[in-house]
């Protein structure tokens, strides 16, 4: 392509990501969002769409300086979506673990809590710092150092298969990967304040990492004591992860001591060349798996859960089997099924782990036409995926929402490979066509990927879970139900338990004895409560009763009233039973009793 068409495309395309990015601040929510997609202006989407597009043609058409500017725009745009909830001046976004994370940072605020006490301290502690050196509120620095974290992912990537291959077209469809996300999934994995979910977007450093340490020669570019600057990176980059969730760094151990297996085994078998003549990481498998061993035991979280696994292996029932059963059956009574949930989330993820998993399987067969350099680190990686795949097996047996976890970490390494594979499967679609016919049914295929997953990146309604925004209102709807209420009465919620918005307002250590957190469930019963029986629907005979309209959305819109129906909590506010203390629009406290 020649140099000026090519500036100008960019051009169109950065200006293009800065204008929706100016609408989209200019549009803040004015209440509730249901769906930040539907909430976001139809400019803002058109703009980021353009922009997407010049970066996949320029990604995949251009090479050197052009290339990288049209991988730089294409990760600025999904760096752009990430940040959405940020942009568009939400208060919070997250209503599960993000309340907690949020509670546990203002701990550390306050002096509840010092991180060290903490399994996983660094979104925490990088929260706490925007905090106390810029005053920026404690909610949106959780939301910028999400953002924060994504964007490792979308620049490593496509570092790492440059440093694995030197192949420019691999460069830029593994950059296009990148772009998908696949490593979330909304099903464990999230793209919020979910320190799981952050963590694997730190992981294609510590893979640039390691495979910058292997090809490095040790007498050209070392330090003092003849320590190499990489792999000084490969550790402290692994520490990063430490600190955001060592489960991940756990899985990065795994990988490095299927490599070292690898590299043991070639050395002794006279196998691919290149392999011998790399750097082994046999020491620093060993540091780092001790590190998390030193780390990990002495924390009662790390404990909890390990014996919580070993409970649901030996349980029978525990396992995801049952659990996609119940969601099943749930998603059918809403006019939803599995199939089409599995179409919207694991299509694109399906498609690509089928492209990775040919390819890895005929690089193995000696079957594709790949440089010894290349083929190593295809190796490397693929090896990596059986212990990877078998660890999910073991937690699909005994703790399903960890398999789903460990899926996302499997799509990271799947994400690097997606780079190489997709490469060569061009490359062989081009030779029964021709080159601009093959590359140009790639970019309509990745494309049409890039829309279904970024339409999936957020919880929506399109995916049976509305997206979980934290308003203004009930924030201050929250403080002033746990404020005003009396110490002898607990706290109930409609759909969604109360003792998370407590923690995420004074902290998870400073709740411990408060009063909304005397029931395990914190929710009302469907059943009585649909009957009527509002005061046998909470175990006290007394209770407070917290509806949102997130409540009202879900129970009533997205779950079409599965579980509550619009007319049991209308008839809620007629009932003696039921004294209305407070309303401000978004947030409605009751107090029931049984009578």
């Amino acid at each position: 392509m020649r140099r000026s068409v090519v500036n100008c495309v960019l051009g169109v395309g950065f200006f293009a990501v800065a204008a929706a990015l100016l609408v989209a601040r200019g549009s803040p929510p004015t209440g509730y969002e249901a769906s930040i997609y539907a909430g976001t202006p139809t400019a803002t989407w058109l703009g980021l769409g353009v922009a997407m597009a010049v970066a996949v043609a320029i990604a995949l058409l251009a090479r050197g300086l052009d290339q990288a500017a049209g991988i730089g725009l294409g990760g600025l745009s999904v760096t752009a979506i990430v940040a959405l909830p940020a942009v568009r001046n939400y208060r919070f976004s997250g209503m599960g673990d993000a309340l907690t994370h949020l509670g546990w940072t203002r701990d550390f605020l306050e002096g509840a809590m010092y991180p060290h006490e903490l399994f996983y301290p660094g979104v925490h502690g990088i929260a706490s710092a925007l905090h106390l050196a810029g005053g920026i509120p404690v909610e949106r620095a959780l939301l910028l150092v999400v953002v924060a974290l994504f964007v490792p992912f979308v620049v490593f990537v496509p570092l790492v298969v440059r440093d694995m291959t030197g192949d420019g077209a691999a460069v830029g469809f593994a950059a296009i990967a990148a772009w998908l996300v696949l490593p979330i999934n909304n099903v464990a994995t999230h793209m919020g304040i979910h320190t799981n979910s952050n963590a694997l977007f730190l992981v294609p450093a510590v893979f640039f990492a390691f495979v910058a340490y292997s090809r490095r020669r040790a007498d050209l570019e070392a330090l003092p004591f003849a320590i190499s600057p990489f792999g000084l990176l490969l550790l402290a980059s692994s520490v990063a992860l430490l600190l955001v969730h060592p489960q991940q760094m756990v899985n990065v151990v795994v990988v490095l001591a299927a490599i070292c297996l690898v590299q043991f085994v070639c050395r002794r078998r006279s196998g691919n060349p290149a392999i011998a003549g790399h750097r082994t990481a046999y020491a620093h498998t060993l540091a780092l798996g001790g590190l998390f061993v030193a780390w990990s035991l002495s924390n009662e979280r790390f404990r909890d859960a390990l014996s919580g696994l070993f409970y649901g292996l030996a349980t029978a029932g525990v396992g995801a089997g049952s659990e996609v059963g119940q969601r099943g059956s749930s998603l059918s009574e809403v006019g939803g099924s599995l199939g089409e949930l599995f179409v919207k989330l694991f299509l694109v993820s399906a498609l690509i782990g089928g492209v990775v998993g040919l390819f890895v399987l005929l690089t193995w067969l000696g079957r594709t036409r790949i440089d010894s350099e290349s083929r190593a680190f295809v190796t490397y990686f693929g090896a990596a995926l059986v212990p990877l795949g078998a660890i999910f097996l073991v937690y699909f047996v005994g703790t399903p929402t960890m398999a789903f976890r460990q899926v996302g970490f499997i799509f990271v390494v799947i994400t690097v490979l997606a780079g190489v594979a997709l490469a060569r499967g061009v490359g062989w679609l081009s030779g029964l066509v021709t080159t601009p016919g093959a590359t140009a049914v790639a970019a309509a295929a990745l494309g049409a990927c890039l829309v279904l997953a970024l339409a999936t990146l957020f919880a929506s309604p399109f995916i049976y879970t509305p997206t979980q925004h934290v308003t203004d209102a009930q924030v201050s709807g929250y403080d002033s139900a746990f404020e005003h209420g009396s110490e002898e009465i607990a706290y109930a919620g409609y759909g969604f338990g109360v003792t998370r918005y407590g923690q995420g307002l004074y902290g998870v250590e400073r709740d411990q004895d408060r009063r909304y957190r005397a029931t395990i469930a914190g929710t009302v019963e469907p059943d009585p409560f649909e009957a009527g029986a509002y005061g046998e629907a909470y175990p006290p005979d007394r209770y407070y009763l917290v509806v949102t309209e997130y409540d009202r959305v879900r129970e009533h819109e997205v779950y079409d009233e599965l579980h509550h129906s619009e007319e049991g909590l209308a008839e809620l506010a007629t009932d003696p039973a039921a004294n209305e203390l407070l309303s401000n629009g978004e947030v409605t406290l009751y107090a029931v009793e049984d009578r």
